[in-house]
């Protein structure tokens, strides 16, 4: 099948023989052979350069597809004897700058495209118990999980700011609002996508009714339209705190809060020579960083 294929890209036998490296009697016999098994005529002979019959036209159209099919299945063999992994799978956490890890992702997975990223997103609590349940083999999320078990890589600050839109609040001095002040007006969380949910309290303020959205790209749209405050990566706002379509209510009574985004994965789990790849490449982004 490779021979026919070469003879009809190239409309020789003598081209074919050259790309394949092989001899033009060897070239000839091969798509022979293959005609006489298929019982089918799929070159016409007759000319000067030879040509596909109808027959032919439709079988290498076919033939093509189960040559890419057997390249990769044989890649895929060498990929499993040499140990190397076929499927890394990440999970990003909510408190991500997308952008910056996104971007890390795809410079060191452009050099390796016989291993397929496997990309998850997971809010709160979840990164960190897809890690620990091993349906994950690397997590990129707030820096802070006190499992020994685990080892990490500090990669980025993010800053959270709470904010609201302009006229969300009536209070003319906003920065010196209290938290019992904002009980009365909805707070927008994001909601936890673990199984077995974290006690922990990030912003949260207690008594105050709430709304829960998936990601920080929702939240954002809600309070910009008035619906609710709450804390937003710095990174995600920074236009519209520029603009004024939000606004700052950062002080003392409701600070804002600074979180490690790290890499993070398990100590003692066996790692394959992709992920080991990633961790020493991530490392020395660590090295890198300003």
């Amino acid at each position: 099948m490779r021979c026919f294929d070469a003879v009809a890209s190239e409309g020789s036998f003598q081209a074919a023989a050259l790309v394949l490296s092989r001899t033009h009697p060897s070239v000839f016999a091969a798509v022979a052979r293959l005609e006489e098994q298929l019982g089918l005529v799929l070159l016409d002979r007759s000319g000067y350069r030879v040509s596909l019959t109808e027959e032919g036209r439709l079988f290498h159209s076919r033939a093509r597809l189960a040559l890419r099919e057997l390249e990769h299945l044989q890649s895929y063999a060498g990929q499993l004897a040499s140990g190397e992994e076929t499927v890394l799978r990440v999970v990003m956490g909510d408190i991500c700058p997308r952008p910056r890890i996104l971007g890390l992702l795809s410079r060191f997975f452009a050099g390796r495209t016989r291993t397929r990223l496997h990309l998850e997103y997971e809010a709160i609590s979840g990164p960190v118990e897809r890690l620990m349940d091993a349906e994950a083999d690397l997590i990129f999320h707030r820096a802070n999980p006190p499992d020994p078990r685990l080892e990490r890589i500090d990669l980025y600050e993010v800053n959270f700011v709470p904010v609201v839109a302009p006229g969300f609040l009536p209070f003319h001095d906003i920065r010196e609002i209290t938290p019992e002040a904002m009980r009365p007006f909805t707070q927008c969380v994001i909601r936890d996508t673990a199984r077995r949910s974290s006690p922990e309290n990030f912003f949260v303020i207690d008594g105050a009714h709430s709304c829960s959205v998936p990601d920080h790209i929702m939240k954002k749209e809600l309070i910009l339209h008035g619906l609710a405050w709450g804390h937003l990566p710095e990174w995600l706002i920074e236009d519209e705190l520029r603009n004024g379509r939000l606004i700052s209510i950062a002080g003392r009574q409701i600070p804002g809060r600074t979180e490690t985004v790290a890499a993070v994965r398990r100590r003692d789990r066996p790692h394959g020579p992709v992920a080991e790849a990633l961790w020493t490449y991530l490392e020395t982004q660590e090295r890198d960083a300003p």
